[in-house]
């Protein structure tokens, strides 16, 4: 589709605020901020959690479950919810929502309470990203919308890097119920931004929500959340629970593809997925979406268990690769819109598949600066995609369709990280013990190199502490090998990546630039 063919709609100018678009901003990266925070600034408060609600610890991950659960059912019919009754009115009543959530998650003195006030914060805060970013492309002309999309990505993607360690310190200094009322203020400042500064869309009161799409889509989405949560406590497909979450999520899928097909009005519209730009764009961030968190999942253990470090120390050498996100992003801000777009994602390609290409040749004892180098280098990698890749899917849309494809590709970043962390997990638990099998075939009685100096010493099959130190160390090497396997995992899903970006077209300002007579590549 051509943006060139499409007309300008008058409902997207009101975002053109002049002076007030400074505002209108701030309030849009709050709210992204909040969402993206609340991901995984509960995480290491559970312990505690478990402790004051008294339960055990596999309910107590169903705080985290039911908000990820929530949050991936309501992304969906976002753009739905905005064109019905108003961008601004849904906006402002998301923002009030999660506020309102996030005190209700504090006071919760029940895991049965947490649980439901958790349900309540992912509904409510699953169209924040999509309408934060929607606002954001309307707030700005096409040619700083580049800029305008470095800001907004910095809180999509630095936000789950710093969760961790802001839970830490309020839980810390504090206590676990000031990982939810830390929104609060916060909230309140956004709301009040944008219900004073934003103005209105207009409303279509004719639309009808179409149940059978949403409930189809719903289904699916829970049902393959519950599979990934799941799936490593029951052993897969060895337990009919699993094997069940899988059948209703092919059932919810096959009935939401077919009802979209067939439907006169379905849930989402199928030009989304004419626009080449737009559908190449979705499958990027899928790719994307799986190597964003499984990084982080897999690199953390890694080098706490293995590499000896503490858990600040860790943090810190991990910090690199937020900042190269940040570096990344204004420089890919700014570029965007005067470059080939197609360009700075190949290089983000080439950056992140050459990072994870070193990782696999890491062992427990490289140094502090080839981890901090690298991590800066998987930091530039990801920012040159994620920009780029916003700023060109959305290129050739036209603006009615803006909240619902951003709604789509947050919820297509999110099922590929769920994916990425799920798969991960697996591969390196799977490898550790098959890796401990393969090694410890060679250690017998007859292997000579048990047999004398220090090996003899430290590891002598002939006694307990022998054995108990000797298969220590062989659980060790094999989870260096599972790690490996890991980041060989991540390259193989980065490596297409290079591919599928030069599918899309250029942004027509650009290709008309390049090509004014007909203005496509």
């Amino acid at each position: 589709m051509s943006a060139a063919a499409v007309p300008k709609s008058k409902s997207g100018d009101f975002e053109a605020e002049g002076s007030h678009r400074l505002i209108i901003s701030v309030c849009a990266m709050i709210a992204t901020l909040m969402q993206a925070l609340d991901n995984t600034i509960a995480n290491v408060a559970l312990p505690y959690m478990q402790g004051t609600l008294s339960t055990t610890s596999d309910q107590i991950t169903w705080v985290l479950t039911s908000y990820v659960i929530a949050a991936a059912i309501m992304t969906a019919p976002v753009g739905w919810f905005a064109a019905r009754f108003g961008r601004k009115n849904f906006f402002v009543a998301c923002l009030a929502g999660f506020t309102v959530a996030s005190i209700l998650c504090g006071l919760a003195q029940t895991l049965t309470q947490i649980v439901l006030f958790r349900v309540l914060q992912g509904a409510f805060g699953a169209a924040l990203v999509p309408m934060s970013q929607s606002t954001m492309l309307n707030l700005f002309p096409a040619e700083r919308r580049g800029s305008a999309m470095a800001v907004w990505g910095m809180g999509v993607m630095v936000g789950p890097i710093l969760g961790p360690t802001l839970g830490g310190y309020l839980t810390d200094a504090y206590n676990w119920r000031w990982v939810f009322y830390i929104n609060v203020p916060f909230g309140i400042a956004a709301i009040a931004g944008l219900w004073f500064f934003l103005k209105d869309n207009s409303k279509d009161q004719a639309l009808r929500f179409d149940w059978i799409g949403f409930s189809a889509l719903s289904l699916a989405l829970a049902a393959l959340q519950l599979f990934l949560d799941r799936g490593e406590q029951k052993d897969w497909l060895t337990s009919t629970e699993i094997v069940t979450y899988l059948v209703l999520c092919g059932l919810g899928a096959y009935l939401f593809a077919v009802h979209m097909w067939l439907a006169e009005k379905p849930f989402l519209p199928l030009a989304l997925f004419r626009d080449r730009n737009y559908a190449t764009a979705l499958f990027v961030m899928f790719g994307i979406g799986a190597i964003l968190l499984s990084t982080s999942a897999v690199l953390a253990p890694y080098l706490q268990t293995l590499g000896g470090y503490s858990v600040a120390r860790a943090g810190l050498l991990m910090a690199p690769r937020g900042v190269g996100t940040m570096v990344a992003m204004f420089l890919a801000g700014n570029l965007s819109m005067r470059v080939d777009p197609r360009l700075l994602l190949t290089l983000g390609t080439v950056f992140l598949a050459f990072s994870l290409w070193q990782q696999t040749g890491w062992t427990p004892d490289i140094d502090a600066w080839s981890i901090t180098l690298n991590g800066a280098i998987q930091g530039l990698g990801l920012g040159f995609l994620f920009i780029p890749l916003n700023v060109i899917g959305f290129s050739t849309l036209p603006v009615q369709l803006r909240t619902e494809a951003a709604a789509i590709l947050n919820l297509v970043r999110n099922v590929g990280s769920a994916l990425g962390i799920s798969i991960s997990s697996v591969i390196l638990a799977q490898q550790t013990q098959v890796n401990h099998a393969a090694l410890a075939e060679y250690v017998t009685p007859f292997n000579r190199m048990l047999q004398t100096g220090g090996a003899y010493l430290f590891w002598n099959l002939a006694t307990p502490p022998g054995i108990t130190a000797i298969n220590g160390e062989i659980t060790r090497q094999a989870a260096i090998i599972a790690y490996a396997n890991d980041f060989k995992f991540m390259l193989i899903i980065s490596l297409p990546t290079a591919l599928l970006v030069w599918l899309m077209r250029r942004p027509p300002r650009l290709a008309q630039a390049a090509t004014p007579a007909a203005g496509i590549d």
